[in-house]
């Protein structure tokens, strides 16, 4: 795989790191987070007009024409700005899953809105009992008189806040594969959603469905290799995401040691400081390598190859990024550890991001499994 930025590339990731310095400062973050939505619809519509929800769907799903690598560069670049908004969410996970699904009626009027930013829809998979496992649903799905009914729970259904749709899975039959995905109304009768803060101030949801009524999308016991090809997606461009974050953790933190002053001097002349620091740059940089991997994988390989890469890069970045993240704090000190200060809250989305759609035991375990297989 090629991983040379064509021109365009080059200047979508330089649309992303302008937008980020310009219109998302810190304490522009900090008002975000404070507001009752928890997002900024300015941000969206800007981040829509900009074209980054289709940049990386292909133009036959209903993108622009692009692949991994471009939602890759919009991650990184937002993960420099912390930006809260639910990008990953909504144009990756839920694209990414509804283009692997197939043609279905009414696909191209909602991949339309989530393209153009006036839909928000997220994908709601994951169960507390599965612990990232995307093939263990409890959530069921009856059919009476021709409509279906959901019951069940699903956790930490990143975007769910702000979404006008939700696309949930479902068991509708007793085989491993017999996983569905219906579209269910956030305000729907049954439905009860318990919406919390994680560690980095972003908001997800906990739903409970109770005789939900959901419509099916795609075919009937046929979702799960879509939901997987979305959610290995997704992390992939998670783990960009933290690249972009590790990179400006660094870098805040040189710049903190050259203005630091003990003994007289910079504490950045220590030389055990400047070993700690190099030490982070090598895990960055191995970070780095992993997106590249995790992408060839995406790209290239079967569905085994691509699920083992995934993992691979997920156990590696997530590593990565807390050990950067740890030692930005200690380098800082005391300062570190405030809420004013910006270096925590990328400690804290490092912490969140090692545990999104799969911790590092959970992904070991997964590229065990498949290389044993091979």
């Amino acid at each position: 795989m090629d991983f040379n930025l064509t021109t365009e590339q080059e200047a979508l990731s330089d649309s992303v790191r302008r937008f980020v310095e310009r219109d998302y400062g810190f304490d522009k973050r900090r008002a975000i987070m404070d507001s009752a939505d928890g997002i900024s619809a300015e941000i969206w519509n800007k981040m829509a007009e900009l074209g980054w929800f289709g940049a990386g769907l292909s133009e036959d799903a209903g993108g622009f024409g692009g692949g991994a690598v471009e939602n890759a560069l919009i991650a990184e670049g937002l993960g420099r700005g912390l930006v809260v908004e639910p990008f990953i969410a909504n144009a990756v996970l839920t694209l990414q899953t509804l283009a692997a699904l197939g043609p279905f009626e009414g696909r191209e009027v909602l991949v339309e809105g989530i393209v153009a930013g006036t839909h928000k829809a997220v994908l709601a998979h994951g169960e507390a009992d599965a612990r990232g496992n995307p093939r263990i649903v409890a959530t069921k799905a009856t059919k009476a008189d021709g409509s279906w009914s959901l019951s069940g729970a699903k956790s930490l259904v990143l975007g769910a806040p702000s979404a006008d749709t939700l696309i949930v899975s479902a068991r509708t039959g007793p085989g491993d594969g017999d996983i569905s995905l219906f579209r269910v109304d956030p305000a729907a009768a049954g439905l009860s959603a318990n919406v919390y803060r994680l560690l980095d101030n972003s908001r997800v949801s906990d739903l409970k469905l109770d005789g939900v009524v959901g419509t099916l999308i795609g075919p009937e016991g046929g979702a799960l290799s879509a939901i997987e090809a979305g959610i290995d997606h997704a992390t992939v461009t998670l783990c960009a995401e933290a690249v972009g974050a590790m990179d400006t953790a660094l870098f805040m933190t040189r710049d903190y040691l050259k203005t630091r002053q003990q003994f007289g001097q910079p504490i950045g002349n220590f030389q055990a400081l400047q070993h700690r620091m190099a030490d982070m740059l090598v895990e960055l940089e191995l970070a780095r390598s992993m997106v590249f991997q995790g992408l060839a994988a995406l790209v290239e390989g079967d569905a085994d190859q691509r699920r083992r890469g995934v993992s691979a890069s997920k156990v590696m970045i997530g590593d990565a990024g807390l050990f950067v993240g740890r030692q930005s704090i200690q380098l800082h000190g005391g300062i570190g550890m405030t809420e004013e200060y910006a270096i925590g809250h990328y400690y804290r989305r490092l912490f969140v991001i090692a545990g999104l759609f799969g911790n590092a035991d959970i992904h070991l375990v997964r590229y065990g499994d498949l290389s044993w297989a091979a």
